[in-house]
């Protein structure tokens, strides 16, 4: 908390001190990768114990930074990203769990975590594919996670990471809620090639025929440096990604 009152001092009338966090879903999967469940079955018996009690930590750290004076509140949450595609639906299988469970749970600590938070504050989640050194750990379209986390999810915006073809294309956001922004990743952090910008314009309009551009907007897919070594990119070349995010969001967005 003292990190975020810390930012807390540079917010102005243009700006909000915005703070990242790991999802609860994030959490969770970590008490349960095969590496840690003996240890996690010592003490809760089953998952629902273990989400109830992940759940309820979250509800009092967000209440925390509500009371600090935290007005948007980002969690980070590389689980939806690691159960789609092929791969990952094989992966469960030779654990001897079903996929559609692990989703459900994962829609269910989010969830829980969240309930009773206040109107005024603003919580997002980023759906991480990874970010180290400009590589990632999970492809896959959105389609078979979009009825759990697009629809049902309660978030105030979802962040996509949307900067190459492992995330497939703009179907899935037929599923997006009507009470959630869209924030497209397709400025990519990973490569310090720019994009063109008339094809980025042209897939916010593609993504527009299925959210609608009120609800739209667009920023790079992940941070630039989501670890000490950060991604491979210079200063400049990441001052240069940011600045076509605004000349974009300008000529679409006004």
């Amino acid at each position: 908390m003292e990190y975020f009152k810390f930012l807390k001092q540079f917010e102005d009338e243009n700006t909000v001190a915005k703070y990242t966090i790991p999802a609860p879903a994030q959490t969770f999967q970590q008490f349960i990768v095969p590496d840690n469940i003996e240890s996690t079955r010592k003490f809760y018996s089953n998952n629902e114990e273990l989400i109830n009690d992940i759940a309820a930590a979250y509800r009092d750290v967000i209440q925390q930074f509500y009371d600090a004076g935290c007005r948007n509140l980002q969690l980070d949450d590389c689980t939806w990203g690691a159960v789609v595609g092929d791969a990952a639906k094989q992966r469960y299988e030779a654990l001897g769990v079903d996929i559609e469970t692990v989703k459900s749970e994962l829609l269910k600590v989010n969830n829980l975590a969240l309930e009773n938070k206040k109107d005024d504050m603003v919580i997002t989640s980023h759906i991480c594919r990874g970010n180290y050194q400009s590589t990632f750990f999970t492809s896959g379209p959105y389609d078979s996670v979009a009825d759990y986390v697009f629809a049902k999810e309660n978030v105030n915006a979802l962040l996509l990471e949307y900067d190459d073809e492992r995330s497939g294309g703009s179907e899935p956001l037929a599923k997006v809620s009507n009470d959630k922004t869209v924030v497209l990743g397709l400025i990519t952090t990973k490569s310090p090639k720019l994009e063109n910008k008339e094809e980025v314009i042209a897939r916010i309009h593609e993504a527009a025929k299925y959210v609608p551009l009120d609800r739209l907007a667009l920023s790079p897919q992940c941070g630039f440096a989501s670890c000490e070594i950060g991604n491979k990119l210079t200063e400049d070349e990441q001052w240069a990604k940011l600045k076509l995010v605004k000349e974009i969001a300008e000529e679409v967005w006004g």
